[in-house]
């Protein structure tokens, strides 16, 4: 199963932003710090305003901060809401299924059982169980904006 660039920016919007949450950020440093189009992380973040995780505060000095508790954010909602589909094959598709063996295949039963148990594990996720740890023993993060991914 592959995530949605859109679901993908929709995490990482989130998980800098609680990661952030003493400072208004801008869509631009989430953009240069990913390396992402501004455009359509725009979009991303005004969908996740009209869920109301993110609220945006205009103005000269604005910027968006997480509009609700990183622990009140489940993980499974935020992908099911992002994502258009958990189709993994044609055949989950009854308007599309051109497949002959869809009437005594099994497969499509397996694959929906593991898309069920995907999104099973992502409902016992908040955002908060996705930042990284802090306290004494943590060890610090240190973000590079614009560093090369290896």
């Amino acid at each position: 199963m592959r995530l949605t660039s859109f679901t993908d920016y929709s995490l990482r919007t989130l998980l800098y932003l609680a990661a952030n949450r003493d400072r208004l950020v801008t869509i631009q440093d989430i953009a240069d710090l990913h390396v992402i189009s501004k455009n359509h992380l725009m979009k991303v973040v005004y969908q996740l305003g009209l869920s109301g995780l993110v609220e945006t505060v205009r103005g000269r000095n604005g910027g968006l901060r997480l509009a609700r508790e990183p622990k009140e954010i489940n993980i499974g909602a935020l992908v099911r809401s992002t994502e258009t589909d958990f189709f993994m094959a044609e055949c989950f598709d009854r308007a599309s299924d051109t497949c002959p063996l869809t009437p005594n295949c099994k497969l499509k039963h397996t694959l929906n059982d593991a898309t069920k148990a995907f999104l099973a594990v992502l409902d016992q996720q908040t955002l908060e169980d996705m930042l990284p740890a802090t306290g004494p023993e943590s060890k610090p993060v240190r973000i590079m904006r614009g560093a090369a991914r290896q």
